[in-house]
């Protein structure tokens, strides 16, 4: 089959990128080894934030930047995305406190904000959000930033692209790339990772937004430059590792603890019942698709945790941990905590068709680096108009009323009255004005099929395959949710003996492949 642009890899970038392909009317194909947000996408801290750390290092534009889209993404998901307030102690051996306070207003000047408070000095001997900190501290900051789920995130923007005409296929690998003879467009190599099927598809334009695999995809297909004045850039692999603790104290403030290093690490209140901790930063050598936290980056975390917490953590508190590759682009820092988290573009046409390959990146300028490869691309479709259109547009479930999501769940409480409190807010809180799809005219709890156990109910798993491209249990417990944290063992059994006749009834099988490989 025939497409304008074939995007590879099924991360923050390049499902945003199909989504606002799709939208300008471009015939989009998104191929995705794994599952969606398999990689770094959901191995994120899951922050939407201008990155306050990035003024010691001049990125202004890069905080600006990421800034603005702060508000674009709070606007148009406020399900999945929503205000947090940051406390950031002083520590006297550290940096100066008129330094933060400086950054902290630019922070607040750079951001043009409309829905976030700006910060402010505390006096920890007055203010109660400062209680979990040791005694040490007597002053310190708070300034607004905003959480996200980051593997929702990609997958509302796989949704919308597929929605406005993208065909969207994980567990599909890009096995190589060639010129078609006439070198009119790609011959893209692909094979279905669930059965084995291998098949080729053509499209007029490649963008490579492969992540950590970036730069791999086009050595594979001898497809790089290393000619005098012009190269093609190298990715530097940075890993990032989180743990995961029973909750550490109530209230939801995060902390912002000074390293001795110069690096930053959060606790985040994660989930209701537990405590975020990260990030770290170590190079990695090896397979991005090898990756996890090591002893150093365990005792890092919990060092860091108790030179600032009253309550101290070892490695047996440890619940959960992850880790990822972010792929950045190579700048020749040494110090990986200070390589540039922008990105850059890289256009190439010495083969005929044009490809166009994403390094570097971050969740939070997802949308704005997808406009610029947009703008990019339009350049080789000048029959199209391709205008932009994301910056006003919702994600799928994110229509609610003014935003409003605290009175949203209060109306769908009283819609759905016979479902307990807390299995409603779930839904709104993962689905948004979508749960609809899955409760539907549901009257009693029995409407919505098998219980598995821990509140999950057949309906909720049912439409997870049918419309956001889960294939796996673990797609669905650790990807499109985190419940995998919280059931129990007997449910988890349940949902694995359940969950084949689940995807046959889903009428999965197969089906995302067929019109690609006819």
């Amino acid at each position: 089959m025939d497409y304008d642009l074939c995007v590879i890899g099924g991360g923050i970038n390049g499902s945003g990128i199909a989504r606002d392909a799709a939208g300008r009317g471009l015939k989009v194909l998104l191929v995705e080894a794994q599952d969606l947000a398999s990689a770094t996408s959901s191995a994120s801290t899951k922050l939407v934030h201008g990155g306050l750390r990035y003024l010691e290092h001049y990125e202004f534009r890069l905080v600006r930047e990421s800034l603005k889209e702060r508000e674009v993404l709070l606007k148009s998901a406020p399900h999945i995305i929503w205000p947090m307030d940051f406390i950031l102690p002083h520590d006297e051996n550290l940096r100066p406190y008129w330094m933060i306070k400086a950054g902290l207003l630019l922070y607040d000047f750079l951001g043009g904000r409309k829905k976030l408070k700006k910060s402010e000095a505390l006096d920890f001997g007055v203010s109660d959000l400062a209680d979990p900190l040791e005694d040490k501290y007597e002053r310190g900051f708070i300034y607004s930033d905003c959480w996200v789920e980051d593997a929702r995130l990609v997958v509302l923007n796989a949704m919308d692209a597929y929605e406005r005409g993208a065909t969207v296929m994980p567990q599909t690998a890009c096995m190589g790339l060639t010129p078609s003879r006439d070198q009119d467009s790609w011959q893209v190599n692909l094979q279905n990772m669930l059965n084995g099927d291998q098949f080729t598809i053509s499209a007029k334009m490649v963008v490579n937004a492969a992540g950590p695999w970036v730069r791999s995809l086009l050595d594979g297909s001898a497809i790089t430059t290393e000619e005098a004045g012009e190269y093609t850039p190298n990715v530097r692999l940075v890993k990032g590792s989180h743990i995961v603790v029973p909750r550490l104290y109530e209230g939801e403030q995060t902390f912002i603890l000074q390293q001795p290093d110069g690096r930053i690490i959060f606790t985040i209140p994660y989930e209701k019942h537990y405590t975020l901790i990260g990030t770290t930063d170590v190079a990695h050598e090896t397979d991005p698709s090898l990756v996890a936290i090591d002893e150093g980056e365990i005792e890092y975390l919990c060092e860091a945790v108790n030179r600032s917490l009253k309550k101290k953590i070892s490695a047996e508190d440890i619940v959960w941990t992850y880790s990822g590759v972010r792929s950045l682009v190579d700048d020749g820092n040494a110090n990986a905590s200070k390589v540039t988290r922008d990105y850059k573009l890289y256009v190439d046409e010495r083969h005929g068709p044009p490809i166009l390959s994403v390094f570097g990146g971050k969740i939070t300028t997802h949308r704005e680096l997808a406009e610029d490869v947009l703008s990019r691309v339009s350049t080789f479709f000048e029959d199209k108009k391709l205008k932009p259109w994301t910056e006003n547009a919702f994600f799928p479930g994110g229509d609610i009323p003014n935003g409003d999501f605290e009175q949203f769940v209060t109306d769908q409480s009283e819609k759905y009255a016979f479902l307990p409190d807390a299995y409603v807010r779930r839904l709104a809180r993962a689905y948004g004005t979508r749960m609809k799809a899955i409760l539907g005219s549901a009257t009693e709890i029995e409407d919505l099929g098998i219980h598995y156990g821990d509140d999950i109910y057949e309906a909720e798993m049912l439409y997870l395959i049918k419309y956001e491209f889960a294939h796996t249990l673990e797609d669905i417990l650790w990807r499109r949710s985190k419940l995998g944290l919280h059931i129990s063992a007997e449910t988890f059994e349940n949902l694995q003996n359940g969950f084949n006749a689940i995807a046959m009834k889903a009428n999965m099988e197969e089906e995302r492949y067929k019109n690609a490989a006819a």
